[in-house]
């Protein structure tokens, strides 16, 4: 996940700059660069690859200037090379930009139109043209960032510099982190406190919708309609761990914050905005001619695979066999010739789902693999890797790591659809777009945070919690289950709608929450009449849908939670969002360790 660091300081700025980037690799990057003012013009350098590779150029060609900017790329939009990398310049402005500029399309046509130039094919070079073109305009520095910002759609954090201007930085962010450092003299932005751990240990951090003019006196901060605010200023130890957690309680809550900005992130290494269409690397086999996919994951990465069948059977029409991958091997599963085996991971490195992977290359399988370490052992023995650019996932239960790899297997199903004669073309643009829209939808869900909280008080007293969902949202379902048992250690168990009254309806009573995933799709109405009976039996029905659902049902619920009206095909990734908050704010109010739950590890790396 790209980095950020911005300094307004009294001396020369590229050593602390290149230092702060280097606290940054943990994010994972390819390219990285500077910019700097210097004699009231823009200097920059950049470089594809290792931080070390940027130091050489710039001991070749060193630049000056106290006020300047930084930025770690892991390549999502146009591939990693020097000239995607930031910093993005034109004669007046040098920006970065970590995040998704959903609508640049369409503000790239209309900068064309107009006889602008692009150079790079990123995103983040749309921004620095159309601030540019305000500018040329007439308009004042301020204003000209004030109508950038109101173009822009998407989730994003940016940092920016002026030729001309040697004691001024803006910086803003919607969806992505930023911070602000506070110093004697001078001033810091950064993607988040650890960059800044050696400048300061005094740091704001912006809220959603905020931008900030910062000089060498200090900031003024604005809201998204143009009011002055004011943002606490916290400080900090100089330690890794607390500070890498960017103000956050917890690392757990600090990564579900990150989602809308490593969903974008990984989204952008398969989907072309410009042609609407999702591109895979070049597999060694015809995807079309694959009989049989067998999902093989563990935890977390099971329920992202069990969404995944839902999504290969009924878009692409691809048989799909998922499995534990502590038992497929067991079984001794006959594979069909020709057939794929598709593993999930986080790590890379989990025991059982490498042997999985193992018995079924013995099988002759073709293996495709979604992990977020592309150099771990299972991307090392895959034939391909469908990387999830989450970034280090710090806290033991995994957030951002599942609605990243939902993403890519979002992609993965469109690309298969496509690949079989599944999908037309207008099929594929509407689902492409509808992926499009899940980086700033999700930042719309974590807006109900303080909702959620006071909905976790009746979750924190009970002694067992049901999840209910149907169709995709059953993987939600089974998914918000685990995540409560691993934090809050409440026994939650999660189940097909359908199934409840199977047995598990037996246990509703009024000490029961029932946590109801239920988008308004095609089996809503069947949702809805189990979620009666559920009410009709004293369950305490904690309701999770959107404005069409709530507004038939929501009145009758203990609690609602109304989440964005979208296309039904990547609901789940939005729905995995409250699930998480809700088991976060549960467990913290029964005070477990969030982090690091008990008997738990991030990796399990032994059967």
């Amino acid at each position: 996940m790209c980095g950020i660091i911005g300094i307004v300081g009294r001396e020369p700025c590229v050593p602390l700059l290149v230092d702060g980037l280097k606290r940054l690799e943990y994010r994972g990057y390819d390219s990285a660069g500077v910019a700097t003012v210097e004699n009231g013009l823009i200097r920059r350098r950049r470089a594809e690859g290792r931080i070390s590779r940027l130091e050489a150029k710039l001991r070749d060609r060193p630049i000056g200037g106290t006020i300047g900017i930084g930025h770690t790329r892991w390549a999502t939009h146009g591939i990693p090379n020097e000239i995607n990398a930031h910093p993005h310049i034109t004669d007046r402005v040098a920006l970065v930009h970590n995040g998704i500029i959903e609508n640049f399309q369409e503000l790239k046509d209309e900068l064309l139109a107009g006889g602008r130039r692009f150079d790079s094919d990123t995103d983040t070079e749309v921004v620095a043209a159309l601030l540019t073109d305000h500018m040329e305009r007439g308009m004042p520095l301020r204003d000209a960032v004030r109508a950038t910002l109101d173009r822009l759609h998407g989730a994003f954090a940016l940092a920016i510099v002026f030729a001309g201007e040697e004691e001024l930085m803006i910086g803003a962010r919607r969806g992505s982190p930023l911070a602000v450092g506070y110093g004697d003299g001078e001033m810091f932005l950064g993607s988040d406190a650890l960059a800044l751990a050696p400048l300061t240990r005094r740091i704001g951090y912006l809220e959603e919708g905020d931008w900030v003019v910062i000089d060498r006196k200090g900031a003024t901060v604005y809201d998204a309609a143009g009011g002055t605010v004011e943002r606490r200023i916290v400080e900090t130890a100089a330690s890794g761990a607390p500070i890498g957690k960017a103000g956050y309680r917890h690392f757990m809550l600090k990564e579900i914050y990150e989602q809308p900005t490593a969903i974008g992130d990984t989204l952008q290494s398969f989907f072309n905005p410009a042609g609407q269409t999702v591109n895979l690397p070049d597999l060694p086999f015809d995807l079309a001619a694959v009989p049989r996919i067998t999902v093989a994951a563990c935890g977390t990465a099971y329920y992202a695979g069990l969404v995944a069948k839902y999504w290969l059977e009924r878009i692409a029409r691809i048989p799909v066999e998922i499995d534990l991958a502590s038992e497929l091997r067991y079984r001794e599963a006959p594979m069909p010739e020709g057939g794929m085996m598709l593993v999930v991971s986080q790590s890379g490195e989990t025991a059982d789902t490498l042997a999985a992977l193992r018995y079924a290359r013995a099988q002759g399988q073709h293996v495709v693999s979604v992990v977020n370490v592309p150099e771990s052992s299972i991307a090392r023995e895959s034939d391909v890797v469908l990387p999830t650019k989450a970034g280090p996932e710090i806290g033991v239960a995994s957030t951002k790591a599942f609605t990243t790899q939902l993403t890519t297997l979002a992609c993965l199903a469109i690309s298969a659809a496509v690949a079989r004669g599944a999908i037309d073309h207008a099929r594929e643009a509407a689902l492409s777009r509808s992926i499009a829209e899940v980086p700033s939808r999700a930042a719309e869900v974590l807006a109900h945070d303080d909702a959620i909280r006071d909905i976790a008080e009746t979750v924190a007293a009970a002694r067992d919690v049901l999840y209910l969902g149907r169709g995709t949202a059953y993987p939600i379902a089974l998914e918000g289950a685990l995540k409560l048992k691993e934090i809050s250690y409440i026994h939650a168990e999660g189940y097909a709608s359908g199934e409840m009254k199977h047995g598990p309806i037996a246990l509703i009573d009024d000490s029961v929450p029932v946590i109801v995933v239920a988008p308004s799709d095609a089996l809503f109405d069947k949702t809805a009449s189990n979620t009666e009976e559920v009410i009709a039996r004293g369950g305490k029905v904690i309701f999770l849908s959107d404005r069409p659902g709530i507004e038939r049902l929501g009145g009758k619920a203990t609690a609602t939670v109304e989440l964005p009206l979208v296309d039904s095909f990547v609901a789940p990734i939005l729905y995995a969002l409250p699930v998480q908050l809700l088991a976060y704010h549960a467990a913290v109010i029964r005070g477990t360790d969030v982090d690091r739950p008990r008997n738990l590890a991030k990796s399990v790396t032994v059967e």
